[in-house]
């Protein structure tokens, strides 16, 4: 039997139970385009590049914008993220393909090495990925490197990104998950992670974590709902 026939086949959502997904990927569409996003034109031009491949770095507790984002400033590119291959995945993926992104399935625990080779060839073919470092059950704001092993195997370029709310909803999940006030603005930043360092930096975890939390500041004046 091959390695392949013994890893665990990623999780699926089929038939009645994706129309279930519909009405809540209309209404986080509607929703999202409520928001008022401010972007800089260094934000603007890095998200619009299409010569090179990229990674995405996002915390997981911003991913409710992530797809509007893409939408707004990707220009209807395709655009990938990594999604477990668990139950609670296939409910994610099937979401994330309703709002116009689609899934590579598999974590640490289920299809890792699948879902690396996947990734970089999302990667070789010209695409951008998504990829939480705290996912998909943390620690929240840990920075785990799986991103940057696959970016450096495909070449790609790695661009953090960050997202400040002005007025948002907290959830009660392992993570804090931020839900923006409808008609609120969110503010964006990026920066790039430089190509040398991503290749030579053994320390460069440690170094891109505290310049994710900086790049994404935390609401203080925020409701926490169950």
């Amino acid at each position: 039997m091959t390695s392949s026939e013994n890893q665990p086949q990623a999780h699926v959502v089929h038939g009645w139970r994706r129309l279930l997904l519909w009405p809540l990927a209309a209404l986080a569409r509607v929703w999202n385009r409520t928001l008022r996003f401010e972007a800089g034109e260094d934000y603007r031009q890095a998200m619009a590049q299409s010569e090179h491949s990229m990674v995405f770095i996002v915390w997981h507790n911003r991913l409710f914008v992530v797809a509007e984002i893409y939408r707004r400033f990707r220009g209807g590119r395709t655009t990938y993220g990594l999604v477990s291959a668990s139950r609670d995945g296939a409910w994610l993926a099937a979401f994330f393909s309703l709002m116009g992104m689609q899934a590579v399935r598999g974590s640490s625990s289920r299809g890792g090495r699948e879902a690396v080779t996947a990734m970089v060839d999302v990667l070789r073919a010209g695409h951008a990925i998504g990829i939480t470092p705290d996912g998909p059950r943390g620690p929240c704001y840990s920075f785990k490197d799986g991103g940057l092993v696959v970016a450096r195997r495909a070449g790609a370029r790695v661009l953090l990104l960050g997202m400040e709310y002005t007025s948002a909803w907290r959830l009660r999940s392992w993570d804090g998950f931020y839900l923006p006030k409808p008609f609120s603005r969110v503010r964006l930043r990026c920066a790039w992670v430089p190509d040398e360092a991503l290749h030579h930096r053994e320390d460069l975890s440690t170094e891109l974590r505290a310049q994710m939390l900086a790049l994404n500041p935390e609401l203080t004046a925020v409701k926490t709902s169950a």
